[in-house]
């Protein structure tokens, strides 16, 4: 599994209703793109010096997988608001560190389709 990490830090003009209309895009991605096995993000409540203002979180089974996510259209809409958005943008993407279970009777976590659930 590969997870990707974006971190943002919008540009001072940037105000609340830019960032609701960026989380709105965000949310209607795993109904569009269904490479997509998990998904979060959220506004930073720290506010620290060295805190990004907004970050997501999303899990894919591989890289390729993770690469057809990047192409996809509804992605490219995204990207496209971001490059307006933001002064800084950070990103990761690793392969998920093997695990093991305390025992076979314990629910297997990465075979949940949705580690991050949105309520």
């Amino acid at each position: 599994m590969i997870t990707h990490v974006v971190m943002m830090k919008f540009k001072p003009e940037v105000g609340d209703a830019q960032i609701d209309e960026l989380e709105a895009l965000l949310d209607s991605l795993p109904d569009k793109i269904d490479e997509i096995q998990s998904y979060d993000f959220g506004r930073d409540i720290v506010h620290s010096e060295r805190s990004y203002d907004f970050a997501l979180v999303s899990v894919f089974a591989n890289l390729d997988t993770l690469k057809h996510y990047q192409v996809h259209p509804a992605h490219q809409v995204v990207v496209k608001k971001l490059g307006g958005m933001c002064d800084h943008l950070a990103a990761v993407d690793y392969e998920n560190a093997p695990y093991r279970r305390q025992d076979d009777n314990e629910p297997d976590p990465l075979k949940d389709n949705n580690l991050f659930r949105r309520l």
